[in-house]
């Protein structure tokens, strides 16, 4: 029988009609709290392909709960830094064995119940590792069953990963969160703002009111889009551009982008977007290196992640989990979720937004990181301040909608979610910070009862079970001996 896996509460989901499609069904509906809006994708090749490694990254990770400083603790909350991730029993870090097994048993269900292939959990508590199981199937049409090394697409969890790189270059003083972007990249220099269209529905712009700063690049208020989550002339010209083809260089990238107006003006307005794409050529520009390099440099090789990059080589094929989506009558079907894409080739364009491939072990590797202030092992990534600027609130003042903390206790830093509020984001601590990915990964991030948790499984789609709060409920009723309380 296969192993099992945990989840954590997500806010938000991704709902997918029947794979592959020319027009798929998103509903991103509670990440605002607001009613279920269905959006169709338009159809096109390209866009769907790089899609599949950024956008899907992209949709789930707006959909997690998140870190928000607890500026009222007067203790520190960075975990003390020893040595990392050995295994030891629940009971030795304040947890049940019997609970925490709950979360193996409640993922093992869900596959019994062919509702989910397989997941891998993993989690810790003062540095110590306390759960780590397998369940399911790697694949279900070869048997092959998940395994604790199983490499998954990431997708939107590359985000935080993204806004680490660029973070380092911040403690270089490469830049100022308050810059404009356009004063590294020109090609984003004095963008446009569409407020309407005319009678030939062409679309009508104004100024910006002023240049996109790195900060609102990395909260996600800059003014750019997805090109998926609303219908609007920009989203469409989006799509048009092929803004996200895998075969064009981050450069590329930028330089299609630049051509099209921003969707609403910056500071104004939450929005999921490309802008962590934006954010990988950024480290390009700054460090003078490719943006893959830089990652594996400063990040994966000190932190001994083996196993991410951003497609899988041929050695490591059999251990790369099968993407399934819903078909009509609930059944799993193997199929990536968008026509094209393909993990197994090196693409040109390196997504910083979605495009990474890893394992849970390897991603615990990174959130423990964060949670010990920037240190693992003695490799220092970034300073304890860094993260702390990170995993706070930085939104305009009055912004209104998602990552308001209005009506959902979740606001947003810098490339990560935060929770402002437990009881609105039904969570458990204020300062907890969290991403996912579209095809079902998930993390979160307690500096209040030092933990992280991670989880894995590849799947989208209506039908996909909420993996993510459960595995969040049945983790933290095994802690008896709370920190916060």
């Amino acid at each position: 029988m296969p192993p099992s896996i945990d989840t954590q509460s997500f806010n938000c989901f991704f709902s997918a009609g029947q794979f592959p499609m020319k027009n798929i069904a998103l509903t991103l509906s509670e990440l605002t709290g607001d009613p279920p809006v269905k959006y169709s994708l338009p159809n096109s090749a390209n866009w769907m392909r790089t899609t599949s490694l950024l956008v899907a990254a992209a949709l789930i990770a707006a959909c997690s709960p998140a870190p928000v400083q607890q500026e009222s603790a007067a203790v520190s909350t960075v975990a003390a830094p020893v040595q990392a991730l050995e295994r030891v029993a629940p009971e030795a870090v304040g947890m049940d064995s019997d609970r925490l097994d709950r979360v193996t048993r409640a993922m093992q269900a869900l596959v019994d119940e062919g509702k989910l292939s397989g997941a891998v959990t993993m989690a810790s508590r003062d540095n110590q590792i306390v759960h780590f199981e397998s369940v399911g199937y790697r694949d279900i049409e070869a048997q092959a069953p998940m395994t604790p090394d199983t490499m998954f697409r990431i997708y939107s969890m590359t985000k935080p990963v993204t806004g680490v790189a660029l973070m380092i270059l911040y403690e270089e003083g490469k830049f100022k969160l308050s810059d404009p972007v356009e004063k590294y990249l020109p090609e984003l220099k004095d963008l446009q703002v569409f407020t309407g269209t005319d009678d030939d529905g062409n679309m009508i712009t104004e100024a910006a009111g002023h240049p996109m700063t790195i900060r609102e690049l990395m909260n996600h208020t800059g003014g750019l889009s997805y090109g998926i989550f609303a219908q609007s002339p920009v989203d469409t010209a989006y799509v048009e551009a092929g803004l996200l083809d895998p075969n064009m260089t981050n450069a590329e990238f930028v330089a299609k982008l630049g051509q099209i107006p921003l969707k609403h003006q910056p500071g104004s307005r939450w929005e999921y977007s490309v802008s962590v794409d934006v954010q990988g050529y950024l480290v390009e520009v700054l460090s003078g290196q490719r943006f893959g390099e830089f990652l594996d440099e400063r990040i994966f090789q000190p932190l001994g992640m083996s196993d991410t990059d951003f497609h899988v080589p041929e050695e490591k094929l059999n251990r790369f989990a099968q993407m399934y989506v819903y078909g009509p009558e609930g059944e799993l079907i193997p199929s990536e979720m968008f026509d094209g894409a393909d993990f197994t080739v090196d693409m040109t364009f390196e997504s910083g937004g979605g495009g990474l491939i890893s394992t849970a072990n390897d991603y615990m590797r990174f959130s423990q990181m964060l949670l010990n202030g920037g240190e693992l092992d003695g490799e220092r990534i970034l300073a304890p301040l860094t993260i702390e600027l990170m995993r706070r609130d930085q939104t305009p003042a009055g912004l209104t909608g998602p990552m308001s903390g209005a009506g959902n206790g979740t606001v947003f830093g810098l490339d990560f979610a935060v929770i402002q509020d437990p009881v609105e984001a039904e969570s458990y601590s204020t300062g907890e910070y969290y991403w996912g990915g579209a095809a079902g990964t998930w993390f979160w991030i307690d500096p209040v009862e030092d933990v992280v948790f991670v989880g894995m499984i590849q799947q989208a789609g209506q039908g996909l079970p909420d993996v993510r709060s459960t595995s969040r409920r049945l983790f933290y009723q095994a802690i008896l001996d709370p920190k916060g309380v």
